[in-house]
């Protein structure tokens, strides 16, 4: 059981979300729901390992302090490891976030989407319309810029203490 829940992590996790698109498409068809669970695919395990890792890695003094001082199993994970995991987490979802934006962009691109900055990207490509290929572009990465100094910003506001 173990072996084969083994197997099936390590294929999900080697294949590339954008060789997914035809399994995708053939599930929920041309639509959002395509480029959403996509997107989900491709970030769901950056963030899942990051967590793991930010799990695995609490300190080690701070879980045994709280064992001893009589905190329940639950008070320990929820007081201790979920706190000592959070800077590793919020790096996950940084990650996660800047994969999926770039999986979005290229599923509008080539899923034969009707809106949407790749969608923009492309067809102002096939136009030979190069300003306005640039500022799709532009915005693209605006757009991901926004997002990761947005998750920065709430990062450093839950924890105030990372790296410290």
């Amino acid at each position: 059981m173990y072996r084969s829940l083994e197997f099936v992590i390590d294929f999900f996790r080697s294949t590339p979300a954008s060789a997914m698109f035809p399994l995708f498409l053939v599930l929920f068809g041309v639509g959002d729901e395509t480029k959403i669970s996509v997107a989900a695919f491709g970030a769901i395990l950056v963030i899942l390992f990051n967590v793991a890792y930010g799990v695995m890695n609490a300190r080690k003094t701070r879980l045994l302090a709280a064992k001893v001082m009589g905190a329940s199993p639950v008070r320990v994970l929820f007081d201790v490891t979920l706190l000592e995991s959070l800077p590793q987490t919020f790096v996950g979802l940084r990650n996660g976030v800047s994969l999926a934006l770039v999986i979005i962009v290229v599923a509008e691109m080539f899923i034969g989407s009707q809106d949407g900055l790749g969608h923009s990207v492309f067809e102002a490509q096939q136009l030979f319309d190069m300003p306005r290929m640039y500022a799709a572009i532009f915005a693209a990465g605006a757009l991901g810029y926004a997002l990761n100094l947005f998750f920065l910003v709430v990062e450093r506001s839950f924890v105030h203490w990372g790296g410290k």
